[in-house]
């Protein structure tokens, strides 16, 4: 059920004092200990259809397929989403894992930044593969992959999201 009228103006106000209390200008700021991230790991019904839509598709390139080590059988593979950042995936066989499920704690949504030329070559791929997305303030689209996962690609900046510094 979505918050009341009442409830959106306290999220609001709460949302405030933590941005009062822990958002330091960024001339304020320490640099970060991270260097980015090295890959973040998602599951696959199928790996051959996965490398297909996230290779053929979206226009990122299988870098490896290895053996998950945590579960024999399994295949752990890796696509360049850019400035050295890593895209995995597991297959689970034997698994029933059910289908997708937005859950707490769970992904809400992996967000991938292209260049708006790339971005719009990734459009009509979606398109010529009938992908079904939401385009979202002309610089988003989401959609869900084979497995259900949601995805954003978006067209701003690294640090940027619709026009605003994030970063």
């Amino acid at each position: 059920m979505a918050p009341t009228e009442t409830e959106v103006a306290q999220l609001a106000e709460a949302r405030d004092r933590l941005r009062d209390a822990h958002l330091r200008p960024a001339a304020n700021r320490p640099a970060t200990v991270g260097r980015g991230i090295h890959h973040t790991a998602l599951l696959s019904g199928d790996v051959e259809r996965t490398i297909a839509f996230y290779q053929d598709v979206l226009g990122f390139p299988l870098t490896e397929l290895i053996e998950n080590r945590d579960y024999p059988g399994s295949s752990h593979f890796f696509f360049d989403v850019g400035n050295g950042n890593a895209v995995a995936f597991f297959d689970l066989p034997g698994l029933d894992l059910g289908p997708y499920a937005e859950v707490l704690g769970g992904l809400h949504h992996l967000a991938l930044s292209l260049t708006p030329d790339q971005w719009a070559g990734a459009r009509e791929r979606l398109d010529r593969a009938g992908v079904q997305y939401q385009l979202e303030s002309g610089t988003s689209i989401y959609f869900t992959d084979p497995d259900g996962a949601r995805i954003e690609l978006i067209s701003d900046d690294l640090g940027e999201m619709y026009g605003s510094k994030i970063g």
